[in-house]
């Protein structure tokens, strides 16, 4: 496996583009369309929350009743959430219109929507915007896309591998976008991901099934999980390679390199978080099941004292051992280590639940690394688990206040 530059149109048979629709108050780009020159077998994984956006409650349907379908419409500045029966009229009509220009059905197109809850999606913006991006399509057009469905993004956010199965080389690219609203499961992120692989639907759902709880169900920025998070993939054989329909070597060739691009995704929301000023990795070891090193990890970098400690510099590790206490997790606390580690080095600032005589300028240095790393050895089995997270600064809170104006 090797990564390649590009996203979803480093994939053949695949062409995108992204134009500005005026839905965004900036006139940035902010409407986005991948689409498959053939029919691609489709996967997905949506939002828990309870409440689910129009686009969201469309694609579930889509993706669980059909096989195949040719491509993604996008917007932001809108999430289509909260807005009853004209909300699904008004996703529908954007889908209809992103069919009726490509010459497909309208349920071969399916729809995302981020950015602000609660307000009516302009039907006649995003249908216009929706017959312009099937005239834009390019193999060229993967960064526009990527750029057109930011919102409080800092950068856009792209990646794409390159692997052999059954002697073929096999292509995935994706593309994601998500600041603000990120927590496990799922976070305010769409991400679409395109492969010429040739695989069965059933194989390709239960792959991404397991790829989402190791990448983007690990990650938290601020602990409110969205009405809209979507995790899709268009896979449209077209790389040649022998039918995947059974988990063999070439599944998890292919399972592998969608996890790596995933997670590199993943990283690239957690770091950009609204405000962020620090990517914080937190690992945990030698857990007792693989469920408990999850929950453990994913409490730490939930932890708002410790976010602003990162923020801070500070290596106040009473707040760590205490986020992994209240996680709900049983085990030994005069047992536990931590780490704290950064290209400036690693230190281990508690051993068996009690502090070492560590420095703490040396510890001030590795924190005020852009990149921090903290391990906590649980000592009760051989399980491991990795979440990632930001810190919490001013600008958070100086973002969120002011959202919609």
């Amino acid at each position: 496996m090797k990564e390649i530059i590009g996203g979803v149109t480093a994939v053949q048979g695949f062409t995108a583009a992204g134009i500005a629709a005026g839905l965004k108050k900036n006139g940035r780009n902010d409407m986005a369309l991948v689409f498959s020159d053939v029919d691609a077998v489709a996967a997905g994984v949506f939002t828990t929350n309870a409440v689910k956006a129009a686009p969201v409650q469309r694609d579930i349907e889509i993706v669980k009743t059909r096989k195949t379908v040719r491509g993604v419409v996008l917007n932001a500045g809108n999430a289509n959430a909260c807005t009853g029966e004209e909300g699904k009229k008004a996703d529908k009509a954007m889908a209809a219109a992103a069919a009726e220009a490509l010459g497909v059905e309208t349920d071969d197109i399916l729809t995302c929507s981020t950015g602000v809850i609660g307000q009516l999606l302009p039907v006649g913006k995003v249908t216009a915007g929706a017959k312009l991006l099937a005239e834009s399509l390019s193999s060229e057009g993967g960064d526009k896309a990527a750029q057109a469905i930011m919102t409080t993004d800092t950068y856009s956010k792209q990646c794409a591998v390159e692997v052999k199965i059954g002697g073929k080389t096999v292509t995935i690219g994706a593309m994601t976008k998500g600041s603000g609203m990120i927590h496990p499961n799922m976070a305010t992120m769409l991400c679409v991901t395109a492969s010429d692989v040739a695989m069965s639907k059933e194989l390709l759902q239960e792959a991404v099934r397991d790829v989402v709880n190791v990448s983007f169900n690990m990650i938290s920025v601020d602990r409110d999980t969205s009405t809209n998070d979507s995790y899709m993939i268009l896979a449209n054989g077209k790389a040649g390679n022998p039918e995947i329909t059974e988990k063999n070597a070439d599944y998890e060739a292919f399972k592998e390199a969608l996890c790596y691009v995933a997670v590199k995704l993943a990283k690239l929301m957690a770091a950009d978080g609204e405000g962020a000023t620090k990517l914080l990795e937190v690992t945990v070891k030698n857990a007792a099941s693989e469920e408990s090193a999850k929950v453990l990890s994913k409490a730490v970098i939930t932890s708002n004292l410790v976010k602003a400690a990162v923020f801070g510099s500070d290596a106040n590790w009473g707040r760590i051992i205490c986020a992994l206490g209240y996680s709900g997790i049983e085990f030994n606390p005069e047992a536990v280590d931590l780490w704290v580690e950064s290209e400036s080095g690693k230190l281990k600032l508690a051993e068996n639940g009690l502090a070492t005589d560590y420095s703490e300028e040396f510890a001030t240095k590795i924190l005020s690394d852009k990149e921090v790393t903290v391990t906590a050895d649980m000592k009760m089995g051989k399980y491991n688990a990795t979440a990632w997270g930001c810190d919490l600064t001013y600008d958070y809170v100086k973002i969120n206040g002011d959202y919609r104006s």
